[in-house]
């Protein structure tokens, strides 16, 4: 069964009442070459537990299947298990879990299917959880990579190099944390019903340790947001607002010391200027033991 064909999925889709549902952000693939290429962009092999959120009808898990070792897919609408139960019979390495990705603990859920197996993450994924999840998949700390389909503005900004405008607080975590790389387009006609925006793989891959080295992470990442609250105002007017223990004084001086101009943004700085930043302050005020990561509107 070609699942990437426009009739078939039209009549899979009505043998089983299917309807789509805009508030899921349901798009399938109809370019067979495009859930190959994401597969094979996964590195996916025989030694691999390969988890995808959101299969759809299948398409994507099929190429997976064809690669891992095994394939655990988290589906929430229950409208598709029956679709998914008849698509994904051939394959006997491929088990379907329905639930909500962002409920279920993925680290635990990893331990137990991909016992013996490298754990990655491969899926496309719908737009509109996209920070959430790939948040959860990150501080679940036990995928080696994580490929994901995403609209093409957002990866684009995932992968933006720091120190330049196209990116965030958001990317910054991610970056500290796993390295980016944005590898290919995806139009929207590629998509049934096709989405008004084109898309983007983009490939995060653990870091053997973070990509900065810091005293207070948590400190650390108050400053990260803190600098991009007031993304339009420059850096101590941000951070002053973020950090009003800390007076504007003192955060010039800081600035000063490390050779920070008085009028740059938040947007100009690398971790490496943020960790320094943070390590002088730091000496100022303690943050709490541990905090959440960076969160904005991507």
């Amino acid at each position: 069964m070609n699942l990437c064909d426009r009739e078939t999925l039209r009549a899979l889709l009505g043998r089983h009442g299917f309807h789509f549902s805009k508030s899921m952000g349901q798009n399938f693939l109809t370019d067979p070459a495009v859930p190959a290429e994401i597969a094979a962009a996964s590195r996916a092999d025989r030694n691999c537990g390969v988890l995808e959120i959101g299969p759809g009808v299948g398409c994507l898990t099929a190429e997976l299947a064809g690669r891992a070792g095994k394939v655990v897919s988290i589906e929430l609408d229950k409208k598709l298990l029956p679709v998914l139960g008849e698509t994904m019979a051939p394959y006997d390495n491929v088990e379907i879990v329905p639930g909500d990705a962002l409920k279920l603990d993925l680290q635990a859920l990893a331990a137990e299917k991909f016992a013996g197996l490298r754990p990655l993450v491969c899926a496309n994924l719908p737009y509109n959880i996209t920070t959430p999840v790939l948040t959860k998949l990150v501080e679940a700390a036990c995928f080696e990579s994580i490929t994901v389909l995403l609209q093409k503005e957002v990866a684009r900004r995932l992968a933006a190099r720091q120190g330049s405008s196209g990116g965030g607080a958001f990317t910054l975590w991610l970056q500290y944390h796993m390295e980016t790389e944005v590898l290919f387009d995806v139009t929207a006609e590629k998509f049934f019903p096709a989405p008004k925006v084109d898309s983007a793989v983009l490939r995060c891959v653990r870091r053997e340790k973070p990509a900065v080295e810091v005293e207070d992470e948590t400190f650390f990442f108050r400053c990260v947001r803190g600098a991009f609250l007031l993304r339009r105002k420059t850096l101590a007017n941000s951070l002053s607002a973020a950090l009003p223990e800390i007076g504007k004084e003192q955060i010039q001086a800081a600035m000063t010391s490390l050779g920070l101009p008085e009028g740059v943004r938040g947007e100009k700085l690398t971790l490496q200027d943020f960790a320094a930043l943070a390590g002088f302050l730091g000496e100022t005020v303690n943050g709490p033991a541990r905090g959440p990561a960076p969160t904005e509107r991507l």
